[in-house]
């Protein structure tokens, strides 16, 4: 009876780790433009698209540097933009702990099927944003600031250096966070000023990009032409998808004429 109970304690174990141990902890590039690289000590690895990520990496993009990821498990995207650090799955056996970012800024597609919640939390070096399915966006401006702003659904926003209330948010909220100050209600902007300029910045670099090769394959950035990549078959509320493509920008001037031809050489 003893050996019995054993080989069933070990089936059910067996039958409910395996569902984990089948999810795929990566994420794979699904566009990129200019500089994006992987940090591994000290020494850096290009990526292309298609190329995949696993977790404890840390993504590096340049000043022109640009990519968009799409999550193996749940087909939840997020966007990396120029000049930030960020690392992907940082903690080991943590599912819900997306991205720990450094230093930048990024956009988060997280995707749950209706009425069902995804739950995943992203950090920085101050702040924990939780969510249960929803788009926002993350601006890490110094190691003291973070500034979160909210598209669609809920999250809640933690300062992790100073005591207080969790602060909600809810769509079009967005809340700037101080490394030592709690957070209070009327700490949460919904004049939405700060969010304008960025969206207004990140609606310009959508617009110069769109119409650069990514990784060398002319195409637009995913979510160009609309599609909300949040709630499924909702569309997206205020910048949810990057705005659509702009027209094709001139060509280039024909080339100037050669210099004329050297005058005939004088005798003497």
């Amino acid at each position: 009876m003893w050996f019995t109970r054993a080989l069933l304690l070990a089936a059910a174990a067996v039958v409910s780790i395996a569902p984990l141990a089948a999810q795929d902890s990566s994420a794979k590039v699904i566009y990129q433009v200019g500089q994006v690289s992987l940090s591994s000590g000290g020494y850096f690895k290009t990526l292309s698209m298609g190329d995949k990520i696993a977790a404890r990496q840390l993504i590096v993009t340049g000043p022109d540097g640009y990519a968009r990821f799409e999550v193996q498990s749940d087909h939840s995207t997020f966007e990396v933009f120029p000049n930030s650090k960020v690392v992907f799955r940082e903690t080991p056996g943590n599912w819900e702990h997306l991205l720990n970012v450094f230093l930048g800024h990024v956009k988060v597609f997280i995707q749950h099927a209706p009425g069902v919640a995804n739950p995943n939390n992203v950090t920085s070096p101050i702040a924990v944003i939780s969510v249960r399915g929803t788009v926002f966006d993350v601006l890490v401006q110094d190691p003291d600031t973070t500034f979160v702003t909210l598209e669609e659904g809920v999250v809640d926003v933690k300062n992790e250096t100073a005591a207080g209330n969790i602060a909600t948010l809810k769509p079009g909220d967005s809340i700037t966070v101080y490394r030592g100050q709690p957070l209070f209600a009327k700490a949460i902007d919904k004049g939405a000023i700060l969010r304008k300029v960025l969206y207004a910045a990140r609606d310009a670099y959508y617009r110069v990009m769109v119409n650069r090769p990514p990784g060398g394959v002319g195409a637009p950035i995913p979510g160009a032409s609309g599609g909300a990549q949040g709630d499924k078959g909702k569309p997206g509320s205020n910048g949810g998808s990057a705005p659509g493509a702009p027209p094709a920008a001139p060509g280039a001037p024909p080339a100037a004429p050669g210099a004329p031809p050297a005058p005939p050489g004088g005798g003497e």
